[in-house]
């Protein structure tokens, strides 16, 4: 992980913490080279999760470590979701970290589960959020004071003004807990409106992560992200999917792209195996 602060509490006793790989200006490339083949001794491969909005220099500092190693075996997943939806997901995988899962399996498996989770904010403004369109009236009614908007940012992008006969954005259609980062804003329209509405069994808090006032515009906000919890239900979702190998560096994968590599899966294969799991949709969770 590239941040201390996406790294969420373990959700038990097993589910392993994640290693931090520093920025440039925090640490000497010396360092981080040697800190990764410390984690490659250790355990074998390293899948380095990253958000989109991190800094170019840390992202460049990423791919000269994994150059200088001369290493196949470090995974680097770029992902695109608002930060505290980075942070579940890299709990999601340090939980199946310790399933009986190939390193490719847990690697690629981070795509298919980014569709499960349901991340947005509730923000005081939009006139600085350029992540999901924002049309001219609503930029206008953002400069109303006490003026609200939900917005969800993945896995299907909404913006919703918050109101008294406004319905709240459309939620997920399966069981799921609520992780909820607060900002400067201290409303509690998400937990006291939208948990309801999507019928979330359990809400838990977490600190705004450093990187959040930037990427929605604004430090009046409240984070929030619906997901699933139970390790046994990411277990059979990834477990549902056809593992195929990569035709270029051998690892397992499911979907369509190496997860180690990034090497996609030859486009017929694509369409026989995975149509409608990761280009083209996800497979709706088992039920527990």
């Amino acid at each position: 992980m590239t941040s201390a602060d996406l790294v969420l509490p373990p959700t038990d006793q097993q589910t392993p913490t994640a290693a931090l790989l520093q920025a440039p200006d925090a640490q000497a490339l010396e360092m981080a080279i040697g800190d990764m083949h410390v984690l490659l001794e250790q355990h074998g491969y390293v899948v380095a999760v990253y958000p989109t909005g991190i800094a170019p220099a840390h992202e460049r500092r990423l791919y000269s470590v994994r150059s200088v190693l001369e290493s196949d075996r470090i995974a680097l997943l770029k992902v695109d979701l608002p930060p505290l939806g980075v942070a579940v997901l890299v709990r999601q995988l340090r939980q199946l970290s310790i399933c009986d899962f190939s390193p490719g399996v847990v690697a690629s498996a981070a795509r298919l589960l980014s569709h499960y989770i349901h991340a947005g904010a509730l923000l005081n403004s939009v006139t600085k959020f350029d992540r999901v369109p924002v049309d001219l009236r609503t930029h206008a009614k953002s400069w109303v004071p006490g003026s609200q908007f939900a917005v969800v940012a993945g896995p299907e992008p909404q913006l919703v003004k918050v109101g008294p006969k406004a319905d709240p954005p459309t939620g997920p259609e399966f069981a799921t807990h609520l992780m909820i980062a607060k900002g400067q804003s201290q409303s509690e329209w998400v937990k006291q409106t939208l948990a309801p509405a999507w019928q979330v069994q359990s809400i838990h808090e977490a600190a705004l992560p450093s990187d959040s006032p930037a990427w929605w515009g604004t430090g009046k906000l409240v984070e929030f992200a619906a997901y699933l919890p139970d390790i046994s239900i990411l277990y059979q979702l990834v477990s549902s999917v056809r593992r195929e190998n990569c035709h270029w560096c051998g690892m397992d994968l499911i979907g369509d792209r190496c997860g180690f590599c990034s090497f996609p899966l030859p486009a017929a294969e694509s369409r026989m195996h995975s149509a409608g799991v990761l280009s083209q949709g996800a497979p709706a969770p088992p039920q527990s």
